[in-house]
């Protein structure tokens, strides 16, 4: 490997760890989720609050990222975006109260617009033909860094129950949901420092009118001097309508013409249906959806290493695929094989029953105390809503909340082989097709005079639909059922899929500045074929 291609790939990944930050804080709270919910005793509504205030709080973030990254550059907006996620990390793990959990947990959201940027930032400074597997490297970097949260969290629960000395001296059973978010805070402090390693972004250089240091940083990325200059002389051309005195509102403006409605539609597509077919729901609530299967609070936890171990595996495979097969047969059939995934999850759900026996209530001594366990008790529950209602006729909030999960495992009649199956093809199909293309395709389809404003407006599409479907996945659990939850995310698969098969175009081997020409003759075809 040579000088300038170490020098892109170590860059790239620097800039793609800031994923494995936003993976850790995402999965972390995953395991938080019991101990949080019996500490402050909160409602399913609250707990959605908790999980999803980081989404809601990126929403506000990328309403200006566009603009910061355009005044004071890419890189310098990676740094502040790695000092929020160690000021947020060090706030939740000292939060004394549901409310104050939930603020820091927001402030972190204005950090997790480190995706979008970084997308930006990798998209400029990477060559062609390895800017799909350098994109790629965020993603890579999310599900290591969710499968170390997960294997964190399962470590954590392992040692609160353990008889080491130091775990009684820390206090960890007792705070074990502190130490699970305290976990963030050295990659955060890491990424922090790595990041003032890192050049500005040649093409932000050169909309700024500094020429002199673009070419710099051109040659450093590029063993080919005569190269770089052509990148110079393509990034101005590119540049030409660009206006510094128009700002922000004038760059926004121009996402409504014509010449990038194509780019426009598609970003639009695959922001909603990455979100809504409910990636965010498992992988946020991964121990939570596994205990619905009824296998016991510390299998579920180990459940989700192995989820997070298939993450890492077919987003390796996405990377290594790419730049060979293209995005589109990734993409498309990839969530074919999601949707049909999602499927086997409901069914399995559907066809699942609940029933109590004696036996199970004797065998579990924290019960032995509650009266009205014995009016459910043979019962046949054909759904996991009706189960959950007969639980709340007769226990406590608090109650249900620390005993569901073991009573859900002493009852359940389920195919759960056929939806660990499910969940782990969702998962995999998900990591090697549209999970991590999409950073790559907006990395590339958006010309570089609007790509500031462009990506952190669709990364904001996207947040919006994460952030309803985590507020909101507790809530449904309760009221709609694992069934209908799968159900309602199959639809959605199918649906998108319809979409992206029509709209999706392949973009591998083009440089920005080809792929903005390319899109804009496909927009002008259309327009004369009268579409």
């Amino acid at each position: 490997m040579n000088g300038s291609k170490r020098n892109v790939f170590f860059f790239a990944f620097i800039v793609a760890f800031g994923g494995f930050i936003f993976g850790l804080d995402a999965a972390l709270i995953s395991g938080t989720v019991r101990f949080v919910s019996a500490e402050f005793n909160l409602s399913d509504i609250q707990i959605g609050t908790v999980v999803s205030a980081p989404g809601f709080g990126v929403l506000f973030a990328l309403v200006i990222t566009g603009y910061i990254c355009n005044m004071f550059g890419r890189k310098n907006t990676l740094i502040g975006i790695a000092f929020i996620y160690i000021l947020s990390a060090i706030a939740s793990v000292f939060a004394p109260s549901y409310e104050l959990l939930v603020a820091a947990r927001f402030i972190g959201g204005l950090a997790f617009t480190s995706l979008s940027v970084a997308a930006m930032y990798i998209g400029e400074v990477a060559p062609s033909k390895y800017r799909g597997k350098l994109v790629s490297m965020i993603q890579i970097n999310i599900v290591v860094g969710l499968s170390a949260a997960y294997f964190a969290n399962y470590l954590l629960v392992d040692l609160a129950h353990s008889n080491f000395e130091w775990v009684t001296q820390w206090n960890v059973q007792d705070n074990l949901w502190r130490w699970m978010l305290g976990v963030e805070i050295v990659p955060a402090v890491l990424w922090f420092l790595l990041l003032f390693t890192i050049p500005q972004s040649p093409r932000w250089l050169v909309m700024k009118g500094n020429e002199t240091r673009a070419i710099t940083i051109l040659h450093r990325l590029n063993k080919n001097t005569e190269l770089a200059q052509e990148q110079l002389k393509s990034i101005k051309e590119s540049l030409v309508d660009y206006s510094e005195t128009g700002g922000y509102f004038s760059s926004f403006k121009q996402l409504l013409e014509s010449r990038v409605r194509a780019a426009v539609i598609i970003a639009f597509t695959i922001a909603i249906v990455q979100q809504v077919t409910g990636i965010n729901a498992i992988m946020f609530y991964a121990p939570t959806v596994f205990e619905q299967l009824g296998v016991g609070t510390d299998a579920a936890f180990f459940n989700a290493v192995l989820i997070g171990l298939v993450s890492i595996v077919f987003t390796v495979v996405a990377i290594a695929l790419i730049d060979k097969l293209g995005r589109r047969p990734l993409v498309i059939w990839g969530l074919a094989a999601a949707t049909i995934s999602l499927f086997m999850c409901y069914l399995g759900f559907s066809q699942a029953e609940y029933s109590l026996s004696a036996e199970d209530i004797a065998s579990f001594s924290a019960l032995n105390s509650i009266t009205g366990l014995e009016h459910i008790i043979g019962t046949v529950y054909h759904s996991d809503i009706e189960f959950k209602q007969a639980l709340a006729s007769v226990l406590t909030a608090s109650q249900q909340q620390l005993f569901e999960s073991d009573l859900i495992s002493r009852a359940a009649t389920i195919n759960a082989p056929l939806i660990s199956f499910g969940i782990a093809g969702f998962i995999a199909a998900f990591h090697f097709s549209i999970g991590p293309i999409m950073w790559v395709i907006f990395s590339e389809i958006f010309p570089t005079r609007i790509r500031g404003v462009a990506i952190p407006t669709f990364a904001f599409i996207a947040s919006v639909i994460s952030y309803f479907v985590q507020q909101f996945f507790p809530w449904q659990l309760s009221n709609l059922g694992a069934a209908n939850i799968f159900l309602l995310y199959t639809v959605s698969g199918v649906a998108g899929f319809a979409l992206l098969f029509k709209f999706m175009p392949e973009t591998k081997n083009k440089s920005i500045e080809e792929i903005e020409v390319y899109l804009e003759g496909l927009h002008t075809k259309k327009v004369q074929e009268g579409v």
